[in-house]
């Protein structure tokens, strides 16, 4: 009966001794597990942060520096002076001259009837919502017909030569600020000079080509 309720024996009183320190020593484990994956997480996250910076931003070292200092500033300029004339040649193509002499009335007839809804290209025509346009090419800008022309139009002043013409039918209002022409422009160098040798064909005393 004594050993029923009595003291424990020995061998289990180390076992439950045993059994205490091994949960302490696993909650001990755990926690620096814990501990361990903080620290790897962080490390990990730093990485991430640090390779999305990289691809979100590439620093480029400029291809000239912006301050020249002494001789520098002269070499800067002879090679923008060279750009601009390398572009402008590649811009301009053809000149005026050469792209009239190659010109097409017959193309010219066609674009024209974009035209006619305003103007009249016709020999005695009358005047629409533009003025008439038969022997415009060497006419006196906002002279030269009963057409009510705008002041912008009157200020200009001079003759409406070939390369007025050309300028005026790619970027009217660029031109002639303030015209009351609302036509857009005709971008394509061909297609002004195809029309204006149109106009041309369509007058008693056309001015000479301008020579290439």
């Amino acid at each position: 009966m004594a050993m029923l309720y009595g003291e424990p024996p020995a061998w289990e009183s180390r076992s439950a001794t045993s059994k205490g320190l091994i949960g302490v020593a696993a909650m001990n484990m755990f926690e620096f597990n814990k501990m361990l994956g903080a620290v790897l997480g962080a490390a990990l996250l730093a990485m991430v942060v640090n390779e999305i910076g990289n691809a979100l931003v590439h620093p480029l070292a400029p291809a000239k520096a912006a301050i020249m200092i002494g001789d520098g500033e002269e070499e800067a300029k002879e090679e923008a002076s060279a750009d601009t004339a390398t572009t402008g040649k590649e811009a301009d193509g053809p000149d005026l001259a050469a792209l009239l002499a190659a010109a097409d009335t017959a193309k010219g007839a066609k674009a024209a009837k974009r035209c006619k809804a305003c103007h009249s290209f016709d020999k005695g025509g009358k005047h629409k919502i533009g003025p008439l346009l038969y022997g415009v090419v060497g006419r006196g800008k906002g002279a030269g017909t009963s057409y009510k022309y705008s002041a912008a139009m009157i200020d200009k002043g001079g003759d409406w030569s070939y390369g007025d013409l050309d300028a005026f039918l790619a970027d009217p209002k660029g031109f002639i600020p303030g015209t009351k022409m609302v036509f857009k422009g005709i971008a394509k160098a061909t297609d002004r000079a195809n029309l204006i040798a149109y106009m041309r064909e369509n007058h008693d005393a056309p001015p000479a080509l301008p020579d290439n």
